[in-house]
């Protein structure tokens, strides 16, 4: 298996783990505050990754940590992590996912800009084009924009500054050492959020068993995500992100009823569209 082909899957899996995990989280959302929910699932994700970093040897938090690359990883996650958990309680998730799969493209750029890696002009006309799919998702000036949709759009670009960073992270830190950082910054995000609206409720049964499977899926697809990004090349990994819209989709419409219109549909189906042809210009996978 070729690291561009281990990388794919991995993403894929990785995609399809963070779709339920937003199913349970917005589920969640309509019991507790969103705040309390993402900080209970930043504390069990940080408990699962200690134990696998000491499992393996390592120190949980090492001093590796206290980097510049780090300092800005740690930044745009919060960023990501706060922004979107916003956006799926407050948005039709399949909205949110919609304008979130503009990352691969905003990742593509800054591989270009930051890595050196090779970009050219007919990329460079994709990722415009991917960013008009993003527009017609969003519809400003228009009477069916809401700007609670620009939630995701500021997720989209934490997260793209991540996994940029990710790529970039020091080869020591092992990927449960980045998966407690990572769920650090998700509790803080959820600290954030009920900090400011001051909204905290005893969770009950149910509302734990829904913030159990968010945790337990978004802890899987984050391992995931890692390994991916640390494998292949990122302009052939990072595409793969799309399959996350199909998944996102399907729970929307069965899950929650929700009924993507036109203007969601059509942007959607240019940012994928974009994103395959910008796939099938790098290597093949072999």
């Amino acid at each position: 298996m070729t690291p561009n082909l281990r990388g794919s899957l991995y993403m894929t899996a990785s995609m399809a783990g963070f779709a339920v995990e937003d199913a349970f989280l917005k589920a969640a959302s309509q019991t507790i505050p969103v705040g309390e929910a993402i900080l209970i699932m930043g504390l069990i994700g940080i408990a699962v990754f200690s134990g696998l970093a000491l499992r393996a040897g390592h120190a949980p938090i090492p001093a590796a940590m206290f980097t510049r690359t780090m300092a800005l990883r740690s930044g745009f996650e919060i960023t990501g992590r706060l922004f979107y958990a916003l956006a799926i309680a407050l948005t039709p998730i399949s909205v949110a996912s919609a304008i979130l799969q503009a990352t691969p493209l905003v990742v593509v750029l800054g591989a270009a800009l930051f890595f050196g890696e090779t970009v050219g002009l007919k990329r460079w006309l994709l990722i415009l084009l991917g960013f008009l799919g993003v527009m017609i998702i969003l519809r400003p000036g228009l009477s069916g924009f809401s700007a609670l949709s620009l939630l995701a759009l500021v997720a989209m670009l934490g997260f793209a500054g991540r996994d940029l960073a990710t790529r970039a992270a020091p080869p020591a830190l092992s990927n449960a050492q980045l998966g407690v950082t990572g769920f650090i910054m998700l509790a803080l995000s959820g600290v954030i959020i009920t900090a400011v609206t001051g909204k905290a409720a005893m969770p009950g049964p149910n509302a734990m068993a829904l913030i159990a499977g968010a945790a337990a899926f978004g802890i899987s697809a984050y391992a995931a995500l890692t390994t991916a990004m640390r494998a292949g090349e990122i302009a052939v990994v990072t595409p793969f992100r799309y399959t996350r819209l199909l998944f996102a989709m399907i729970l929307g419409v069965t899950v929650f009823g929700e009924r993507p219109d036109a203007a969601t549909l059509t942007g959607a189906a240019i940012i994928v569209a974009c994103g395959v042809i910008i796939l099938g210009q790098s290597r093949r996978i072999t």
